[in-house]
């Protein structure tokens, strides 16, 4: 062992003692070394790859440095004694140890490679590098950067997380004490020592998800900083900036979302003006923090060589050391030149554990490396902090459209659905301006968005609201969600207009029997179509759950009370679970609706008791039905409760097709979270043998169905053939629900267009029925404003309405549907006429999207076009998007985006307080064109029952058949003169509307002979879906 005493020279006109010098606190230092040569080498890393050889480039860091090394051969005897871990210890004369983290420059050496001395290099002004400049800086620029951001934003705080393993020690209260002197919140997580890799990374990725949290430090001992650690930690939140994926950015020389290693920094911070044409050796083990530090010495103008502590043969003599973590060998003397730099950051690297052989020497004054480094890690918490601030601001959209090919002929839906290969969904959010951290990825093609996204960009100017509606469809439906898509596509991709489509979930029921899917159609889709047509993301297998686990409590109520004393329910409502019996948070709500103002439940008195348990359910009242997405006609009446379990209770009842539950209107139309479970518990499901509402809050099911529908309430991303993006959410039955996608989906697209962009949403059925509901019904709800009507038409149901033959699904078009007929066009656009009376009368400029197809004539197009224009639209617009994309819409974009200029007068067809028969008699005479209503006793009786519960304020969701504007499917073109009938009155009281049932009312549609599903198939090897359109 060669001993090297080292006499320390205080810099000229310091006349303190040298014991007061002042010293780095970071590290320890010991000098233990034997010296000898090495070979060495100096590499250059790439500094300007391409971005696709960025995952490359990082695997190959390793190999790299391997190369650095090569040379090494043989090691030393193990002369030395008493070995340190974790660093160099360098000795004062006095044998005192030097405080580490400390810069000195060797200046002498004897010759007999006994001793070295440190002083003042003959040729230097000064011995000290400027740390203590460097971090006083660096704090008050963090000072400054953070009373900058909280100003802009009054409500940040920026918040530092740390992970320690293990016990505390002076570098973790070094990075806590610089933390709080700048203003950053500190999270510290304290786990045992004995903790696995694998619940180290379960923190890191709770903390990953934190949005709160924008930096996130790991305070481990060396051997737990596995890669699998360090790369677990997400990049924009890795400000010691050592994951690969943080490291190779800086060997890319891009780290505008990474951040550079502290450390490194501090070194070359410290050595700045005197690296050029320096070799810098890098002493300690391959590690992140070496690949930073020789990247960066490069870029000075430094040469920088690497070996590590047990290397054999040291050739080169460096003019700067810097020693970084790792197991210290013997460095022999002679490798270092008078007027070397030696750096030590060891302890600045890694935390150790008891077991830990140094001893710290540090005084108030010290400074050096590794504060400068703690100072320059918290530099990076707040670069991170005003990055994620920057994040938060509306951005502007960065889409890259998706080029179309359009064939002619024009191939199936599904063939060119599959023909055009869809962006990644997590690459089209960010063009939107997504942040990851508010997408859920389903798959490649779609994904949740988060509702944060509405509190993030609140400040932020809605775009223009436009609705496409339609006329009077014919069984074959008249292309409503193609025209939506169409025009999306075309303002977006051909205009440069952001521009969004919102669409509802299409049920399986229609998709394997008669009308197929509701993606759209031709060169204007949803893709892939067949994930929107089938399951999508589960929202309506939710809906089914929630709303069947209601039902099933419904009737378990009414047996369980039909069976029991009232003892016997409270017992088992209440239990008592280890000797301790307490009501649940929403038996506490229930009590206190009944007006029983205890939390114990042992004193209650009896006939508080009955009043709890007893919900008395008159089942002859019970109107909440089972539901199944699938068309069964078989279900539209059945018997329950006819197992001998059930002890006799039997009731007759039906299924519902899913899409009319309840639940689904309520997702439609709820605002968030909590507004939803708000709606859920109000859902009246029953009344109680005295005629009092009985709702699912009283059934105590509220929270689970709430948990049930948590992820169904955010809207899910998709996009269009184009690339232009998609929400598709919520789906209720246009017929007795108000037919709209969800006001969420609305609401987070106006927002992500900005100003000056477009949201198109589709209202189902024609004008009279799903655009009344949306002004009526979604309007009062979202307090949007729609800017243009768009109603669509077609030469086909125009013909229909002029008196043409029926036509139906599946089977040929008679020749009047083929072959030119101005006359039929011209008798039947008075359906069209009163449809855009309709939209006019709520104050909306209307445009006239007249979709044509390969059999509709120049002449016919034209003449619809005239008559629209007479009639008071805005303007009418031929459109070609199921043949040309985006590309055939866009003059109809122009017209839209002209019409949005227009003045706006929306206005509501009747006023909330009128009485519930007034408002039907306003829809049935206002928009319907009828000449009165008449009530069945049955439909009087329920209004009156429904004033009298409180219900009376609400609006009213008519239930009558879409296919003609009267209550009689066959009276086409404008019935006048009617009286509409009103059998039945019921309320959707979570969902906030009283329907009124106009003639016989369906909620469960059944098969036809012939359903889709003989054309549905599947590829067992190739796993591809074929016959869906």
């Amino acid at each position: 062992m060669i001993e090297c005493f080292l006499c320390i020279t205080p810099p000229p006109g310091d006349e303190r003692p040298t014991e007061q010098f002042p010293m780095l606190p970071s590290m320890h230092c010991q000098i233990n070394y034997s010296l000898a040569r090495a070979h060495t080498c100096a590499v250059s890393l790439p500094q300007h790859t391409g971005l696709r050889l960025f995952t490359i480039l990082v695997s190959l860091l390793t190999m790299l440095r391997l190369c650095v090394i090569r040379g090494v051969c043989r090691s030393f005897s193990a002369r030395s004694v008493s070995r340190s871990r974790f660093g160099v210890r360098i000795l004062r004369c006095d044998r005192e140890p030097v405080p580490t983290g400390s810069n000195w420059i060797i200046t002498t050496r004897d010759g007999s490679s006994s001793s070295i001395q440190v002083g003042k290099h003959p040729n230097r002004t000064g011995s000290r590098l400027g740390a203590q400049d460097f971090i006083r800086e660096s704090i008050q620029k963090s000072k400054k950067e953070i009373a900058a951001l909280q100003k802009s934003r009054p409500a940040f705080n920026p918040v530092l997380a740390i992970i320690q393993l293990g016990k505390d020690d002076q570098v973790l209260e070094m990075n806590k004490k610089i933390a709080a002197e700048i203003g950053l919140n500190v999270i510290h997580i304290c786990l045992p020592r004995e903790c696995s890799e694998d619940e180290v990374v379960e923190e890191i990725l709770k903390l990953n998800e934190d949005s709160k949290v924008h930096g996130l430090v790991l305070h481990l001992p060396s051997a737990a900083q596995t890669s699998k650690i360090l790369n677990t930690v997400k990049m924009e939140k890795d400000v010691d900036g050592v994951s690969d994926i943080n490291v190779g950015r800086l060997v890319q020389g891009d780290v505008s979302e990474g951040f550079v290693p502290p450390l490194a920094r501090a070194v070359i911070e410290l050595l700045d003006k005197s690296l050029e044409g320096k070799t810098v050796l890098i002493v300690g083990e391959n590690g992140p923090i070496e690949v930073a530090l020789q990247c960066l010495i490069q870029r000075k103008g430094g040469v920088a060589v690497s070996c590590v502590w047990n290397s054999n043969n040291l050739q080169k003599q460096a003019d700067i050391v810097v020693l970084t973590n790792g197991k210290p060998g013997e460095i022999p003397p002679n490798c270092l030149s008078p007027g070397t730099t030696v750096i030590n950051c060891a302890a600045a690297v890694v935390s150790e554990g008891p077991n830990s052989q140094r001893r710290d020497v540090r005084s108030k004054a010290d400074m050096g490396v590794g504060t400068l480094a703690a100072a320059l890690r918290m530099e990076n918490v707040v670069e991170s902090s005003r990055r994620w601030v920057e994040r938060q601001q509306y951005k502007q959209w960065n889409l890259r459209s998706l080029k179309l090919q359009p064939l002619s002929p024009v191939p199936s839906d599904i063939e060119i659905s599959r023909g055009q290969v869809p962006k990644p969904v997590d690459l089209l959010a960010k063009e939107i301006g997504l942040l990851a951290d508010e997408i859920e990825v389903y798959g490649k093609a779609k994904a949740k968005v988060r509702l944060s996204l509405l509190e993030r960009l609140k400040e932020q100017p809605d775009g223009k609201y436009v609705l496409v509606a339609g006329i009077t469809p014919t069984p074959l439906g008249e292309g409503k969600s193609t025209v939506t898509i169409g025009l999306v596509q075309a303002l977006t991709a051909h205009l440069q207009v952001n521009s969004f489509a919102c669409l509802r979930q299409p049920s399986q029921g229609p998709t394997f029997g008669v009308k197929g899917g509701a993606a759209g159609g031709g060169y204007a889709q949803v893709i892939p179509m067949e994930e929107f047509n089938l399951h999508l993301t589960g929202d309506i297998h939710a809906i089914t759950a929630a709303n069947n686990l209601l039902a099933a409590a419904i009737d378990a109520r009414i047996l369980h009370e039909s069976t029991q004393s009232d003892k016997a329910l409270y017992n088992r409502l209440v239990p008592s679970v280890n000797g301790v019996r307490k009501f649940a948070s929403i038996q506490l709500a229930r009590l206190h609706r009944l007006g029983i103002n205890k939390s114990d439940p042992s004193t209650l008195t009896e006939e508080e008791i009955a009043s709890f348990v007893r919900l008395d359910i008159d089942p002859a009242t019970v109107t909440w039905q089972r539901v199944l997405d699938t068309n069964d006609r078989f279900l539209r009446k059945i018997t329950v409760g006819q197992a001998n379990t059930e002890k006799g209770f039997i009731r007759q009842t039906q299924f519902d097709i899913a899409v009319a539950s309840e639940i689904m209107a309520i997702l439609a139309l709820t605002d968030g979270l909590a507004d939803m479970k708000d709606r859920l518990g109000k859902m009246v499901v029953a009344n109680d043998k005295k005629g009092h509402p009985v709702t699912a809050e009283d059934l105590g099911v509220t929270g689970a169905l709430a948990v049930l529908m948590k992820d169904a309430i955010k809207p899910t991303l998709m996009q269009t053939l184009e690339g232009s993006p998609v929400f598709v959410h919520a789906g209720p039955f246009a017929n007795i629900a108000h037919g709209n996608s969800s006001v969420l989906a609305d609401k987070i697209a106006l927002k992500l267009v900005g100003e000056g962009g477009f949201v198109v949403t589709e209202a189902g059925f024609g004008a009279d029925i799903g655009m009344e509901k949306f002004f009526n019904i979604k309007c009062r709800v979202s307090g949007l404003c729609p800017n243009v009507v768009v109603l669509v038409a077609t030469v086909r149901a125009l013909k229909m309405h002029g008196g043409g033959p029926n036509v139906s699904a599946g089977a040929p078009l008679p020749k009047e549907y083929t072959d030119e007929n101005l006359k039929l066009v011209a008798d039947g656009c008075c359906n069209l006429q009163k449809q855009i009376q309709i939209a006019r009368h709520f104050g909306v400029p209307v445009v006239v999207a007249l979709n044509v197809f390969k059999t509709d004539t120049k002449a016919e197009t034209d003449l619809v076009c005239q008559i629209a224009k007479d009639s008071g639209a805005f303007d009418a617009v031929p459109c070609y998007h199921w043949a040309k994309g985006g590309k055939g819409s866009v003059e109809l974009a122009k017209a839209v985006r002209e019409a949005a200029n227009q003045q706006n007068s929306f206005k509501f067809l009747y006023d909330l307080q009128l009485p519930i028969v007034e408002k039907i008699r306003a829809v049935a005479q206002k928009v319907y064109g009828a000449e009165d209503i008449e009530l069945s006793p049955e439909a009087q009786t329920k209004i009156d029952n429904y004033t009298k519960q409180g219900f009376g304020t609400l609006p009213i969701c008519m239930a009558k058949t879409h296919l003609s504007l009267s209550h009689l499917p066959d009276k086409k073109g404008v019935p006048t003169g009617f009286i509409l009938p009103i059998r039945d009155v019921r309320a959707s009281i979570g969902a906030g509307f009283i329907y009124p049932l106009v003639g016989t009312m369906s909620t469960m549609p059944g098969l036809p002979t012939r359903p889709c599903f003989y054309d549905i198939d599947l590829d067992p090897e190739t796993e591809q879906i074929t016959g869906l359109f």
